[in-house]
């Protein structure tokens, strides 16, 4: 009576979500990293150039939007390839 769904005991579905859990986790890092360092260390950052301007500056008015648009790339591109995998996985399993 208290037995898992089919779908949390099989390892195909298991492996698809960790998978796409790491992914995900990995990838908030990152945003938090990016928005943690550019909000707490500016000072730090403008010891540096780029462009002509302070990198504090730089990452606070355009550097930090390219970094989270890029987050959403890497996402798409890599949760559309997870997918792709997941699918032929469930096919060779004869699970489809």
């Amino acid at each position: 009576m208290n037995e898992a769904p089919a779908s949390q005991r099989d390892p195909v579905v298991r492996r698809h979500w960790r998978r796409t859990l790491v992914l995900t986790l990995s990838l908030l890092l990152v945003w938090l990293a990016v928005t943690v360092v550019t909000s707490l260390m500016p000072g730090t950052l403008n010891q540096w150039r780029f462009m002509g301007f302070p990198l504090g500056f730089y990452f606070a008015a355009q550097g930090a939007l390219l970094v989270f648009l890029a987050i959403v790339a890497v996402h798409t591109v890599l949760m559309n390839r997870l997918d792709r995998r997941y699918r032929e996985e469930r096919k060779s399993a004869g699970q489809v």
